[in-house]
């Protein structure tokens, strides 16, 4: 139904993203395409989807993918209707019922009678029954918007689906109803996702890395222990490797050893023997030409070897390079940071919540902040940050310094380059080699430093943010994550924990992954209603 054939893809004025790809999706097929931030599965996805064209190859399709996106930028002014690309149908079908019966509006409703019903029904489906068709897609929140483009599959009935990251935002009936989807759909099927629980639904699992693509018969846990069977073989491979490395430096420096004694024997036997200066320049130059030829054969087995020992090495897994290296000297724990009393939000008119919350929160503390899609969250937070003033209630803060991570990356200027945008948190105290090394810990190394911000996917936006965390050096007394791991690999997640784990400060999390919340020791929940 869908094939790549020799599929090559390279951002303008970069390096190949990647290279000769080769894909089948066969009719019912579920796929999982795993792969580290920026190794191009996002870019892969929408080339599959029709929106990208390749560098190079071949996309065949049979019929139109339906695309569920990561990211919703180019969306921010579409209304619902336009987002779920009904809006033309439903404007015909308006105007056919009201009389106005024209070949064009006949033409547009395409005989889809249904499709009002469909809307209706699908969009209650997903928990947003009543949703206002031409409502601004930028005022629904994070689950919601991703809600609406689930709602879509059903209405248009697609035959190829594409998931990038559909977890994203959604709270735990969105995501029971998402496994039910990708398990009963029988259309075919590829899904991103860093979430383990989904990447084990589909039957097969693709790996995009070091820029090809790798098919495993099987599904996330098969690929794990896939994986830890070669990273056994690979680390095993190194020590021997490293090994023949240091027997083959001995071995040069001992046959280094052994010439000179032997030039410097034979020079003190010419010497004796007082033969011609002439005799003596010879010797000396045929000793040298010795040494000369077994320094080259010594040294062409050492680089050799060298390169294969730096070649699995660039191939471990760049574990724990990422740490949160505060100056936590400020940090106070148990200080009341923030006081809320009886606090609401208005919306059409009404109260947010059923009842005012009140809640006190101290340094040092770790909560979840928890509701159902559209339930608030992300409007308590500005609450919290003095960012939005409660319609009712009281909050009282004495935070001096509070970072606020949101789904958008807001702290992101995309209009700088990743070197750039790290020195706007230099304090002024970090040279410029010394920016470039804390980068290089976050694994953005010097072919990354001047790449456009705009570049980054949402994996390495977040890496770069909790890098320049660091440059600002003084640990902030509050970090505000909302939804952190929605574009995280599932390597990066592991990291991101590790890094938090280090952190003496007060997290206040908005998140619907149970894995995460577990790891990085929440101790309280805060349930919106």
């Amino acid at each position: 139904m869908l094939i790549l054939q020799g599929v090559d893809y390279t951002h303008p004025g970069r390096d190949p993203l990647f290279t000769d790809i080769h894909f089948t999706l066969n009719r019912r097929d579920k796929i999982a395409l795993t792969g580290n931030n920026g190794s191009g599965k996002s870019t892969l996805l929408r080339i599959m989807a029709g929106e990208l064209q390749p560098s190079r190859g071949l996309v065949k399709t049979e019929t139109k993918p339906y695309y569920v996106p990561q990211l919703w930028d180019r969306f921010a002014d579409a209304t619902v209707a336009q987002a779920l690309r009904v809006q033309d149908k439903l404007l015909a079908l308006k105007k056919i019922l009201a009389g106005d019966v024209t070949e064009t509006n006949l033409q547009i409703l395409a005989d889809d009678w249904t499709i009002e019903e469909r809307c209706r029904e699908e969009l209650a489906h997903w928990q947003l029954d009543g949703l206002d068709w031409s409502q601004p897609m930028r005022t629904l929140s994070g689950g919601q918007k991703t809600k609406v483009f689930l709602a879509g599959i059903l209405i248009h009935e697609p035959e190829i689906i594409l998931l990038d990251e559909p977890g994203n935002h959604l709270d735990g009936a969105g995501r029971r109803l998402l496994h039910e989807l990708i398990l009963s759909t029988r259309a075919a099927l590829v899904l991103v996702s860093h979430d383990r629980h989904l990447l084990n639904l589909p039957g097969l699992l693709c790996e995009l890395e070091n820029g090809g693509l790798t098919m495993y018969g099987g599904n996330y846990d098969f690929y794990r222990e896939q994986k830890a069977i070669e990273q056994t073989a690979l680390y095993h491979d190194l020590k021997s490797a490293e090994k023949a490395f240091r027997k083959a430096k001995e071995v040069q420096r001992e046959s280094l050893e052994r010439q000179q004694k032997l030039d410097a024997r034979g020079k003190k036997k010419q010497e004796k023997a007082g033969l011609p200066t002439i005799s003596m320049h010879t010797f000396r130059n045929n000793a040298e030409k010795s040494t000369a030829r077994v320094k080259d054969i010594h040294a062409e087995k050492v680089n050799a070897l060298a390169a294969e020992l730096g070649q699995l090495r660039e191939a471990l897994p760049a574990s724990g390079a990422i740490r949160l290296l505060f100056d936590d000297a400020a940090l106070h724990k148990g200080k009341v940071l923030i006081t809320a009393r009886g606090v609401n939000a208005r919306f059409n008119d009404r109260l947010l919540w059923k009842q005012g919350l009140s809640i006190q929160i101290t340094s040092g503390e770790r909560i979840a902040v928890k509701g159902a899609n559209g339930s608030g969250k992300t409007t308590l937070i500005k609450f919290f940050l003095g960012a939005l003033q409660p319609a009712a209630g009281t909050i009282e803060s004495t935070i001096s310094q509070a970072i606020y991570i949101d789904q958008d990356y807001s702290l992101i200027n995309v209009r700088l380059s990743v070197y750039e945008q790290a020195q706007r948190f230099n304090p002024g105290s970090l040279h410029e080699h010394e920016i470039k090394l804390r980068l290089n810990r976050f694994l953005f190394d010097k072919t990354a430093w001047d790449k456009p911000c705009r570049a980054l996917s949402g994996g390495e936006r977040m890496r770069l943010l909790l890098c320049c965390l660091t440059i600002g050096n003084q640990a902030p007394d509050l970090i505000v994550l909302d939804e952190p791991t929605n574009n995280l690999d599932v390597q990066n997640v592991d990291i991101l924990i590790r890094a938090l784990s280090e952190y003496k400060g007060t997290l206040l999390v908005v998140s619907h992954d149970k894995y995460f919340l577990e790891q990085i020791g929440i101790g309280r929940s805060l349930m919106l209603e």
